[in-house]
């Protein structure tokens, strides 16, 4: 994974994923993440966030096209209370990729992670490292989001290389 630049199915197999899991994925963008994620999870659910429309229409081409029957996409801001749209105590799991260092109120993103997670339930950040590569603004360090999901209550389980540019780092909803 070192020269890679981030590879989902090297992250993914960082967590213990099973078929039937039901995950949203914060940010989803265009898919580059929920779709290696669904069909992973052959019985599961995945529901792919996002607060802009093109990318998620791009997604609904992409299930279209490939026949992936297990995403949903939302459009919605994870940002804002209840903004995922989704169940208090309802997923396994959430994604968070290259997407903390874009969001003005990281600690209502990560308080709606825990919202929606079951107990035992785990948050995948995958963001930016200091390179001279990426965003020139907002990287958080792993440091600094370790003490913030330490203040709402999630465990930090694990930190870990994703690639040569981001880090990855799992949190727990005890």
């Amino acid at each position: 994974m070192e020269k890679d630049f981030v590879s989902p199915e090297k992250v993914l197999d960082q967590l213990d994923l099973t078929p039937n899991m039901i995950v949203a994925d914060f940010g989803s963008g265009s898919g580059f993440w929920a779709i290696p994620l669904a069909r992973r999870l052959s019985e599961g659910k995945v529901f792919a966030i996002d607060i802009l429309s093109q990318p998620l229409s791009a997604l609904e081409g992409r299930i279209k096209s490939g026949r992936i029957l297990n995403i949903q996409t939302v459009l919605s801001n994870v940002e804002q209370k209840k903004g995922s749209k989704l169940s208090d105590n309802s997923l396994d799991l959430v994604l968070m990729t290259n997407l903390l260092f874009q969001t003005e109120n990281r600690k209502a993103v990560l308080e709606e992670a825990k919202r929606v997670l079951k107990k035992g339930g785990k948050v995948l950040i995958v963001d930016w490292i200091k390179t001279n590569l990426g965003p020139s603004q907002g990287r958080i360090m792993p440091e600094t989001l370790k003490k913030l999901a330490e203040e709402i209550g999630l465990k930090f389980e694990k930190e870990f290389k994703a690639g040569f540019h981001h880090y990855g780092i799992i949190l727990e909803k005890p």
